[in-house]
């Protein structure tokens, strides 16, 4: 009877990380949707299943000090997708900041972070932000992360302005 607890609960782990595996194909609408040839790139890309990483990513920024505000709006997060882009191009950073125009993304903030550019677009449905596209400009790579829940401006607001304190 153990081992057949043990096999089940295996074979159920394996179905809920499948979501964790890596794909050399991109998993952004933006790209799929695209007429932009994005030849040379190379895409990894992932879905964080969530119910895993809330826990760690809330311990992980109550190790790094946060505020308990920040740490609130992890609660608030029902999908993540990561799309890392190597060799990427500013016609890519353009095609991608047009997609985001044509469906209604604001652009909220910009930061300069290490030498890095970080950029925070909304997509709003009345008072509730639906979707939070965060896009990270580095010399050497570009890495996109699609952010879907229920946050309001004033929880957007905290994330960015703790971001812009440190």
């Amino acid at each position: 009877m153990k081992t057949l607890k043990n096999i089940f609960l295996r074979i159920l782990t394996l179905l809920l990380l499948q979501s964790c595996i890596v794909s050399g194909r991109p998993n952004m609408d933006f790209v799929k949707h695209s007429g932009y040839d994005f030849k040379g790139a190379r895409f990894a890309s992932f879905n964080v299943p969530v119910f895993l990483a809330k826990p760690f990513i809330k311990k992980a920024l109550r190790e790094d000090g946060e505020s308990e505000e920040v740490i609130d709006l992890i609660k608030k997060v029902s999908k993540i997708k990561v799309m890392t882009v190597d060799n990427g191009s500013k016609d890519m950073l353009n095609e991608y900041s047009r997609y985001l125009n044509d469906n209604d993304f604001e652009d909220w903030a910009t930061i300069k972070h290490d030498g890095d550019n970080v950029n925070v677009r909304v997509k709003q449905n009345g008072e509730t932000i639906k979707n939070m596209m965060i896009t990270v400009n580095s010399d050497k790579e570009l890495v996109f992360v699609d952010v879907r829940g229920n946050f309001t401006a004033n929880d957007i607001s905290k994330v960015i302005n703790a971001a812009s304190d440190k």
